[in-house]
């Protein structure tokens, strides 16, 4: 039977629209069950807090369960290839921090791009890294600690969490800006370090706020400067590194990722809920409290912030000589 002309154009047409429609409203309805979102960290760190509080908000938003997964191993490289590996559905999300970015160029083979292959969903929170020290280190100054380095070279050891992430790389900054030559000691993540950094087994850190600021707070660290270019309302007597070394700037951010080829729809409506989440005072004031601020913004402003630090660190990563551990 032959179509008149206005039917036929009036079924293509709809034909047409219908993946359109599809896609929408897939996306209205995501999502319909449990999502995960990759934690490429131990349970406990700053990536994992804040995964955690935005894994509750968007619980509660979207009235399913957003369950935190630990993933850790070879600097969060296992968990991002992971969320790489999974499919594009929206139902495995990754929560990044800068570790990212210096993988990078700290690792000559990745079996995944991050730029290319994780598509940037929305930047939670940059967060201020601390120079802190053992209370009974002798310098209370950054320009105290240069000098007390320089008069004693090699005699200063500095921890991390491991080689290659941000509290290591933050670290070969400063020697990098300052001329120090102090002892790169990696650990097998923060907590460890910041026992011994307590226990005075090592001298100094300049480790992500998170997990420092309560020790900080309660007189077991001294705290010297912030990494941040503005001093950190949660540490607001505390000075910038950058005011004693100018131009210093080593921060740490964390964000959410997903797989490439995640639909737009599903990618705007998590950007959307995570920047209500941003702008909610109750979110807001406690990620604050853990030396945040926040990012927000479009999936193209947190896809550009993980450009530009992949850059920066690229310098510094090559300048260390700094290898995986």
């Amino acid at each position: 039977m032959k179509l008149p002309r206005r039917e036929f154009l009036h079924l293509v047409t709809g034909a047409a629209a219908l993946p359109t429609v599809s896609r929408f409203a897939w996306a209205q309805a995501y999502p319909t069950r449990p999502v995960r979102i990759v934690v490429g960290f131990a349970a406990g760190g700053g990536v994992d807090i804040v995964a955690r509080l935005i894994g509750q908000w968007l619980s509660e938003r979207l009235g399913q369960q957003f369950v935190i997964e630990n993933r850790p191993g070879a600097a969060t490289n296992i968990g991002t290839e992971a969320v790489v590996r999974a499919p594009a559905d929206g139902y495995t999300l990754l929560l990044a921090d800068a570790s990212a970015a210096i993988n990078a160029t700290l690792y000559d083979k990745l079996n995944f791009n991050f730029i290319s292959d994780i598509a940037p969903v929305a930047g939670i929170i940059r967060v201020a890294n601390v120079m802190e020290v053992n209370p009974s280190f002798p310098a209370k100054t950054v320009p105290e600690f240069i000098g007390y380095a320089k008069a004693n070279p090699r005699k200063i050891n500095f921890a991390s969490g491991g080689s290659g992430a941000p509290p290591h790389v933050s670290g070969e900054l400063f020697k990098m800006m300052t001329g120090v030559d102090i002892v790169h000691i990696p650990y097998r993540g923060l907590a460890p370090a910041l026992t011994d950094l307590i226990g005075g087994q090592v001298q100094v850190m300049i480790g992500t706020m998170p997990p420092s600021i309560e020790y900080i707070r309660a007189g077991k660290l001294r705290a010297l400067a912030v990494t941040t270019t503005m001093r950190s309302a949660a540490l607001p007597d505390i000075p910038t590194v950058g005011e004693f070394v100018p131009g210093y700037e080593a921060s740490t951010w964390y964000g959410v990722g997903a797989p490439k080829n995640t639909s737009s729809e599903i990618v705007e409506k998590l950007n959307r809920e995570i920047n209500a989440g941003l702008a909610d005072p109750k979110l807001k004031a406690r990620l604050a409290d853990l030396g945040g601020t926040t990012l927000a913004g479009s999936p193209g402003d947190f896809g550009k912030l993980i450009a530009d630090e992949t850059e920066k660190w690229a310098k510094v990563v090559k300048f260390s000589g700094a290898k995986p551990d």
